[in-house]
């Protein structure tokens, strides 16, 4: 095993399409990487050493996530500025495996052939490494056809036969190697065939954990046989392999990247299926993938690969801390935490407990629906129990019940009609206890998480329903509950209303609405009543949860919204954002077409509301003006009244005084004919006044 060498500086290396999955994890990994080895005091006392690599990248969409480990990241730089970068750095990673796009291949021939072109003005000793993948050996076959089981090793790579959507890559990896080779150069170029990555939140197999997860089909889909043998590696020892290369420059210049497994497609979902979802799978035609667009053509041909290779470089020569060594199937368990982990999948548990009337099964509903969670009603699950059983007692589904399982079905089945008939239709308790928890322990509850409304009702109840053991503690001699995290609730909302509230709310239900409910006159005082005395009693439900650090919310309920808004508001607000997988592109695309009706169903009726109002505005306006102009009329007939009753006085006047000695004059001027008749009326006028 070589020794991984201490170093004075970290290296620059590049890495293409840094937000994509592969190179994004390859760049997470060997940004975490530090020089020299970490010791056992280190690790235990927090400290680490200097970072090995400083990180430089081209990204297609800048994101925060790519941004957090990363030096530098360039959007679309021309030839000439990407040049410039990689002539900057130690190591050039281009990594080639996810994708057959033609465009990323004569990227990285140009990169290889520009690096190469400047070789008598390197500065230092620089590598290039080509991530290529397994699929350029995808039609290779052993030397002896009678021995079919013999594995291909990279020593056999210059016999390679690469799948013919993949010959562009496979005439890469050769110009890599050639330009690459010089013993003494100051240049150095490796390829890696990487299996089929998988880890950290999945890629090419993330559509059997999705509908797995999702429990979308009662069997997951096999697209084809799934008899092929799929040569594979998980993306974090992907890149334990390339770090490997960077410090120990390994004589091997064709490296095999995969792992010890030799499993089949069928073997691989299956496990999936049987880890996170129902535990059953189904072969359909590999044309339905295309038909259900679960993959496209190019990634179909992933999958169909059929192939077993032995990587003998990377287990004799390096150092390597496997993070899956022997595969996907013997460790699924951890990479079904990463996928959870990775794509934030964690189950949301609420117990919703509160009054009856008080709206538990509405909001209920409501965080089922925003939360994508179960909604589990008591009665509901034991229904849906005893008809399961019915079903498997009855012969239903044999292809996957053994003769054990509907043994067992059948005496179940026996204890409950027993247990109801003694107790006049009513389930005992620990049988009620024993379903709850199954449904509890169901792969979707575990997987998305649930909303218990409006059980358990007490703190007993709970703690048979919810605890697991009583552990001694060594130290105090005193036993300490211990419950089970995967179905105890996280969030516990107690609603909360007046006694007046309620009965109000109840007294206002149609008759029918309210039988439904058990909401009339007889039932409903007794069971508010019943509420209430559980809720003073000694031990309560609530305290229950107190005792376990899961501190209950109480939410007053005092209006008649029968949306819940502002409750909904305050549960959303501590509980958080929903982590769980959006809708599929068919539900979005119902949504968006939902919404864009309603929009335009807003949009007709704003229009129309707005019509209306200006019409009512303008027939409002017109009566005004109607009204305006009479009064106006009205105004000027008073005015002129009032104009004439003030001109009488005034016209008496003139005619009594003026009139005549006007009149006189006129005449005498009409006789004379002065030169300024003017002057001579004045002066007559003024002459008759005198007299007078």
């Amino acid at each position: 095993m070589g020794d991984i060498k201490q170093r004075t500086r970290p290296k620059r290396i590049f890495i293409s399409d840094v937000d994509r999955y592969s190179s994004k994890h390859i760049a997470k990994f060997l940004s975490t990487c530090v020089a020299g080895e970490t010791s056992e005091d280190d690790e235990a006392e927090g400290t680490r050493g200097e970072p090995a690599f400083q990180i430089v990248g081209t990204v297609s969409s800048p994101n925060d996530e790519t941004a957090a480990f990363l030096l530098e990241q360039y959007t679309s730089p021309t030839r000439d500025e990407l040049l410039e970068r990689l002539l900057e750095c130690d190591v050039v990673v281009y990594n080639i495996s996810e994708n057959a796009t033609q465009q990323l291949v004569e990227e990285a021939t140009w990169a290889i052939t520009a690096l190469h072109a400047e070789l008598e003005n390197f500065k230092s000793r620089k590598m290039f490494i080509l991530v290529s993948t397994v699929m350029t050996w995808a039609m290779s076959k052993p030397q002896s056809l009678e021995e079919t089981d013999v594995l291909l090793t990279e020593d056999e790579f210059r016999r390679r036969r690469p799948h013919p959507t993949f010959k562009n890559h496979n005439n890469l990896e050769k110009l890599v190697l050639k330009l690459g080779r010089g013993k003494k150069s100051k240049f150095t170029g490796y390829v890696v065939a990487s299996g089929l990555q998988y880890g950290k939140g999945e890629n090419l197999f993330h559509y059997f954990f999705k509908v797995s997860w999702l429990m979308q089909f009662p069997k997951v889909p096999v697209f084809g046989q799934g008899t092929n043998s799929i040569p594979m590696i998980h993306v974090y020892d992907l890149a334990g392999v390339i770090q490997n290369i960077t410090e120990l420059r390994p004589k091997s210049k064709y490296i095999l990247a995969v792992d010890d497994s030799k499993n089949t497609l069928e073997d691989i979902v299956k496990m999936i299926s049987d880890t996170l979802g129902p535990g059953k799978i189904d072969k359909v035609p590999e044309q339905e993938a295309i038909t259900m667009r679960a993959f496209k053509p190019e990634e179909l041909e992933y999958l169909s690969i059929n192939l077993q290779l032995d990587a003998l470089t990377i287990k004799d020569s390096f150092s390597l801390r496997w993070t899956s060594e022997s595969g996907m199937i013997e460790n699924m368990e951890s990479i079904v935490e990463e996928y959870k982990d990775t794509r934030q999948l964690l189950p949301i548990r609420i117990c919703l407990v509160g009054p009856p009337s008080v709206g538990k099964t509405t909001v209920s509903e409501k965080l089922c629906n925003h939360y994508r969670t179960h909604h589990i009603k008591i009665k509901e699950v034991i229904e849906e129990k005893i008809t399961q059983l019915k079903e498997i007692v009855n012969g239903g589904d044999l292809e996957y019940v053994s003769e054990e399982v509907a043994a067992a079905a059948h005496t179940q089945l026996d204890n409950i009609n027993k247990s109801m008939e003694m107790n006049t239709g009513r389930l005992a308790d620990h049988l009620v206890f024993d379903i709850l928890q199954e449904k509890l322990n169901s792969k979707p509850c575990r997987n998305q998480g649930f909303v218990l409304d409006g059980f358990p009702k007490t703190y007993e109840q709970a703690k048979m329903i919810f605890m697991d053991e009583d552990t001694e503690n060594q130290d105090t001699m005193v036993k300490t509950p211990v419950y089970n995290t995967k179905i105890t609730p996280e969030h516990v909302i107690a609603l909360e209303a007046s006694d007046d509230f309620l009965t109000k709310r109840v007294q206002g239900l149609p008759e029918r609405v309210a039988e439904k409910m058990r909401c009339t006159q007889d039932e409903f005082l007794p069971r508010l009543m019943r509420y209430r005395q559980l809720s003073t009693a000694e031990e309560t439900l609530l305290d229950y949860f107190d005792e376990l650090e899961i501190h209950p919310e109480y939410i007053e309920v005092t209006t008649d919204d029968p949306d819940y808004t502002d409750v909904m508001k305050k549960i959303t607000e501590m509980v958080g954002i929903p982590k769980n997988y959006g809708l599929s592109p068919e539900e979005q695309e119902e949504e968006d077409r939902k919404k864009e009706e309603e929009r335009k169903q807003k949009l007709a009726a704003d229009a129309a509301e707005k019509k209306r109002r200006n019409e009512a505005a303008l027939a409002e306006m017109a009566a005004q003006y109607e009204e305006w102009q009479k009064n106006l009329s009205e105004v000027k007939r008073q005015e002129h009244e009032l104009l004439e009753a003030h001109c009488l006085p005034l016209r008496n006047y003139l005619m009594k005084y003026v009139m005549p000695s006007l009149t006189e004059a006129m005449i005498e001027c009409s006789k004379i004919k002065p030169e300024d008749p003017v002057d001579f009326l004045a002066e007559h006028l003024q002459r008759s006044n005198q007299q007078e």
